[in-house]
C-alpha cells in the first residue's frame, strides 16, 4: 500500500514538472517574438538618426516603433492557465513524492530594461539615440532572461527523467510483492493436478478390489 501511494504521488509530481516545462516553453515562444520586435525597434532607432530624413520620415518610424513597443507591453500581460508568464516571480515546482521543489526563475517584462525601450520615441535624432541605447539594453536583458528559461527547461527535463525511472522502479518493486509468479504457480498447479488425478485413480482402484474378491468367491 505504501509503494502504491508513493507511485501515485510520483505520478502527480511528474505531471507538475511537465506542466512547468510547458510553462517555460510558452514563455520562450513569446520571447522569441519579443526579440524580433526589439531587434526591429533598434533598427528603427538607427534609421531615425539619418540626417537625410525629414521630421515626417521620423514620424513614420515612430509610428512603427510605438506599435512594436505596445506589442512588447501586451506580451507582459500574458498568462498560462491563469498564472502570469512575465511577472518575474520565482515558482517552486514540486519535483518528487515528498514535496521537494525546484526554483523556476521568473521573467519580468515590466522591468525598467524593457519599459525604457518601449516608452522611447524616435521622432527626433536625440530621441532616436536614447532609444538605441535602451533597445540594446533590452535585448541584452532578453538574452539573459531566455538563458534562464533554457536552464529551467534543462533542469526540469532531468527531474522528469528521474521521476520516470523512479516510477518504473517502484512499480517493479510493488509487482514483486503483489503479483503472481506465473511460471512458479503454473508448475505448482500442474503438480497439484497430477496428485489429485493420482489420488482419484488410487481411490478407484481401492474401491474395485472388494468387488473382485466377491466375484472370486461366487
Amino acid at each position: 500500500m505504501q509503494l502504491g501511494a508513493q507511485i501515485a504521488r510520483t505520478g502527480a509530481a511528474q505531471a507538475n514538472v511537465n506542466n512547468a516545462i510547458s510553462f517555460n516553453q510558452t514563455q520562450d515562444g513569446y520571447l522569441q517574438q519579443v526579440n524580433t520586435a526589439l531587434t526591429r525597434m533598434s533598427e528603427l532607432s538607427v534609421s531615425a538618426q539619418d540626417v537625410t530624413k525629414t521630421t515626417a520620415d521620423r514620424a513614420l518610424y515612430q509610428q512603427e516603433y510605438a506599435t512594436l513597443g505596445s506589442y512588447v507591453n501586451d506580451v507582459a500581460t500574458k498568462s498560462f492557465n491563469g498564472v502570469s508568464l512575465f511577472s518575474g516571480h520565482t515558482l517552486n515546482v514540486t519535483t518528487d513524492s515528498e514535496g521537494a521543489t525546484f526554483s523556476n526563475l521568473g521573467v519580468n517584462l515590466t522591468a525598467a530594461s524593457y519599459t525604457n525601450a518601449t516608452g522611447d520615441s524616435v521622432a527626433s535624432i536625440s530621441g532616436a539615440k536614447a532609444a538605441l541605447v535602451d533597445t540594446e539594453s533590452a535585448i541584452s536583458k532578453l538574452a539573459s532572461d531566455r538563458a534562464s528559461i533554457g536552464s529551467n527547461e534543462e533542469a526540469l527535463g532531468y527531474y522528469n527523467n528521474q521521476l520516470s525511472s523512479l516510477s518504473n522502479n517502484l512499480s517493479a518493486a510493488k509487482s514483486q510483492i503483489t503479483d503472481v509468479d506465473v511460471a512458479t504457480e503454473s508448475t505448482n498447479y500442474a503438480k497439484e493436478n497430477i496428485l489429485v488425478q493420482s489420488g482419484t485413480a488410487m481411490l478407484a482402484q481401492a474401491n474395485s478390489m472388494p468387488q473382485s474378491v466377491l466375484r472370486l468367491l461366487s
